[in-house]
């Protein structure tokens, strides 16, 4: 069965996972745009205080930080810095040809550690709280790239 089509179980797998991950990362900036529009402010560009139909009363206090917005965006950030990893390394794995069982349990983990990583950061959780969901998601990450380096050089 040739590895790279969703007829077989481990690479569907990665691509449920993938495109959850994926979906999840692009569905922070619709909730840092409604976030914005329920504050009605957090804007960034000078041109964000032109009267619209979606911001009828300019203010120029709108350009300035709001938390509830800034916290969305350090989720945004925290995303596009763990993203790109997990994509290459959850590919590469899915290469190494592991039993079924094993890329759920690594892969689905890496989704729920990012998941839970999520509701802990956006409810306001100590860094300690994030820093262990992070840790896990992490983890996962470095056992998928030890097992890519023991495959391709032991073979």
């Amino acid at each position: 069965m040739d590895r790279m089509s969703l007829q077989d179980p481990v690479f569907a797998t990665y691509a449920i996972a993938a495109a959850l991950m994926i979906l999840k990362a692009a569905s922070m900036s619709w909730l840092t745009v409604l976030r914005m529009m329920q504050v009605k402010g957090g804007y960034r560009s000078p041109e964000d205080l032109r009267k619209t139909l979606l911001n009828p009363a300019p203010d120029p206090a709108q350009l300035a930080p709001d938390e509830r917005v800034e916290r969305i965006r350090r989720i945004q950030m925290n995303d596009l810095e763990n993203l790109p990893f997990f994509l290459v390394a959850g590919l590469l794995f899915v290469l190494t040809d592991p039993a079924l069982l094993t890329a759920r349990v690594v892969l689905y983990g890496y989704v729920v550690s990012r998941a839970l990583h999520f509701a802990a950061y956006l409810s306001a959780r100590t860094h300690d709280t994030r820093a262990t969901l992070w840790t896990i998601g992490s983890l996962l990450l470095i056992f998928m790239a030890l097992r890519v380096l023991l495959v391709a050089l032991v073979g």
